[in-house]
């Protein structure tokens, strides 16, 4: 039996992983371009499946200062200039009296998500967890894969985690189709 030493075990190792698709090291990955009601691109949004949940991250540019609302709607289109083609919060099931808000006592929709804040010179670079949502509908969660896809709006004012329908978060400033 021939013995190896640790440098030699290593180095194979690392090629073995360098043999491996890029598919297999890469978590499972949505992203979208995030567009501003003028249609223009005002930066990025990527979201990570993870085992309980998501992880979102938003990279915006030419954005109002000040806090904004952010939600995962429920249709995979983003018309501007108003972006209503995304329809409502993501749900976990079909309810005939929607509730909103991650302080409303009497439940949330899965779409929502904490504000961000958007820096003086219009940009904000954010990471988000929601446990709210999974891409296909895992631990009983909503899916954002699914037949009409979703997108992710940001809002021009705060969400204040309660009104109905939208936290009073306003009009829609943003919005990015999540896509694979």
């Amino acid at each position: 039996m021939m013995a190896y030493s640790s440098k030699t075990m290593l180095a194979a190792l690392g090629l073995g992983l360098l043999a491996l698709p890029v598919s297999a090291l890469a978590a499972d990955r949505l992203t979208g371009d995030l567009k501003g009601n003028d249609g223009a691109s005002h930066g990025t949004v990527e979201v990570t499946e993870a085992p309980k949940g998501v992880i979102l991250r938003i990279a915006a540019t030419g954005l109002a200062p000040g806090w904004h609302g952010v939600h995962f709607h429920e249709k995979g289109t983003c018309a501007p200039p108003t972006f209503k083609s995304a329809g409502g919060h993501v749900h976990a099931h079909d309810i005939a009296k929607p509730v909103h808000g991650l302080l409303n006592a009497n439940a949330n929709d899965s779409g929502d998500l904490p504000n961000i804040h958007v820096g003086t010179d219009g940009t904000a670079t954010v990471e988000l967890y929601s446990t709210l949502v999974s891409f296909k509908g895992d631990g009983g969660r909503p899916a954002l894969v699914d037949a009409d896809g979703s997108s992710l709006v940001i809002h021009v004012k705060p969400d204040d985690y309660q009104t109905q329908p939208i936290g009073g978060a306003g009009d829609r400033a943003a919005c990015a189709v999540l896509a694979e």
